[in-house]
């Protein structure tokens, strides 16, 4: 390895910011750089962070932080430590004084320039420490992309930014306005990838629902979906991000016809009191909400839904409350992420009035948790007895005995898994699972095919 193009890298956050990691990459290995696993061999290191909750910015605090101990010679190589992503976006002016030991800070919308920038800062050209605008740049098929990913998946990152503005959220300060990529430069990375063994493509974005809205015509959800099914070797495409409110007919009836896009819908709710989606900012009423929800489940009656909520938010009364559980309830959703409110620096919902303790949201949750427990072990036992396709990942990570993998209504890093236990199958593998046991979240089973 050339210790001057050593390189070790760390992406922290979502699905989203890997992506954008994987473009980094793509750049750095153009110009020559190498990865190492053992970040004290690396001159140089970089940490792609994520600013999204309190949790994520002390991890990506700590990291950094733990990292910079590798530019003492005592213990380790580096010469250049940089910080990216929506860490460095949101509080470069700040991090600049607290952490020296960053020599470069790169935005959300300048990543794409991280190889010249520290090809300026070892030539002794660059004046400043910091690289962050309004972001507007967004990856297309001609930039370059090492994808991290298991061999037989990748993600497609179709558009972002977000134009919603929900009161809650920070994501348009640190990703800017909504940008989306022409169906056309969609395919061709799609074809690009399954050119190298992908064979699900995971469809991502900040706001699937808004995709091309600043486009023609022609680049909308529904063409694209339909241009990527005549992809040759994908034979999985899933959805993130599509918010219920703007469901179209014609992308459910899409989907209740494809062999290729997964019955699995990732839909944000957020909540189902349409006075705290007010608060929210958030432009759908309760009755909107069930009326789409209720249309897909015609369309697609064997759809896995996955949703988020969001609990005790300011002004959430027991009364909201008790909707979103009896909400919760019915739908019977078969993933569900329940997120505690908390004041996010920088968006309106910190100037709300009515707050609730911390103990009255912690309780909320713990309803909700047992709630869903309940509603995902009455799911996962209806699967027994059932033969499912299943995309083979790997050896289990507890044994080398047991083999991973996700049927349809599981996506990948968030959902739980099926653990097969006889039988032999490789990564990337689709294989026939008759399911024999249901566990708390992953199901167990049988190669029969």
């Amino acid at each position: 390895m050339n210790l001057d193009k050593s390189l070790y890298f760390t992406s922290l956050g979502c699905s989203k910011n890997l992506v954008d990691s994987q473009v980094m990459l793509g750049y750095l290995g153009l110009d020559g750089y190498e990865v190492t696993q053992k970040p004290e061999e690396a001159r140089v290191i970089v940490v792609n962070t994520c600013s999204f909750v309190e949790a994520a910015k002390q991890e990506s605090i700590d990291t950094v932080l733990d990292l910079a101990d590798f530019k003492n010679r005592e213990y380790g190589n580096c010469d250049v430590l940089v910080m990216s992503g929506c860490m460095a976006q949101r509080y470069y002016d700040d991090l600049e004084k607290v952490m020296p030991e960053v020599d470069l800070f790169i935005g959300t919308g300048e990543y794409n320039k991280i190889a010249q920038l520290i090809n300026a800062l070892d030539e002794g050209k660059l004046e400043k420490k910091s690289f962050v605008e309004i972001p507007k740049f967004i990856h297309t098929e001609l930039d370059p992309r090492i994808n991290t990913s298991p061999g037989h998946m990748a993600w497609l990152k179709i558009s972002e930014g977000c134009n919603r503005n929900c009161t809650f959220c920070i994501i348009p300060t640190l990703r800017g306005k909504l940008r989306s990529r022409s169906v056309e430069s969609l395919v061709k990375e799609a074809e690009s990838l399954a050119e190298k063994g992908v064979k699900e493509i995971n469809i991502i974005s900040q706001d699937l629902s808004d995709y091309g809205v600043d486009l023609s015509d022609n680049d909308n959800l529904y063409n694209l979906l339909a241009s990527l099914e005549k992809v040759e070797g994908v034979e999985w495409i899933r959805l993130f991000y599509y918010y219920p409110d703007d469901l179209s007919e014609d992308v459910m009836k899409l989907i209740s016809q494809s062999d290729k896009i997964c019955r699995y819908l990732d839909m944000p709710v957020q909540h189902f009191s349409s006075k705290i989606l007010r608060r929210m900012n958030r432009k759908v009423t309760t009755e909107k909400m069930m009326e789409k929800i209720d249309r897909l489940k015609i369309h697609v009656p064997d759809i896995a839904l996955r949703t988020s909520v969001i609990v005790g938010f300011p002004g959430e009364t027991e009364e909201d409350f008790e909707l979103l559980k009896e909400k919760i309830t019915e739908m019977e959703f078969d993933h569900l992420g329940v997120f505690k409110y908390s004041d996010e620096e920088g968006t309106p919902a910190v100037n709300l009035k009515d707050k609730l303790s911390q103990e009255i949201i912690d309780d909320r949750f713990e309803q909700l948790y047992e709630i869903q427990k309940e509603i995902s072990s009455k799911k996962l036992q209806a699967y027994v007895g059932k033969t499912l396709r299943v995309l083979v990942e790997g050896a289990h990570p507890d044994t080398d005995m047991l083999i991973k993998g996700r049927h349809a209504g599981q996506a990948p890093d968030i959902d739980g898994c099926v653990i097969i236990n006889d039988g032999l199958a490789y990564p990337g593998d689709f294989v026939k699972v008759e399911i024999t046991e249901a566990h708390d979240y992953d199901l167990v089973g049988r190669i029969v095919q």
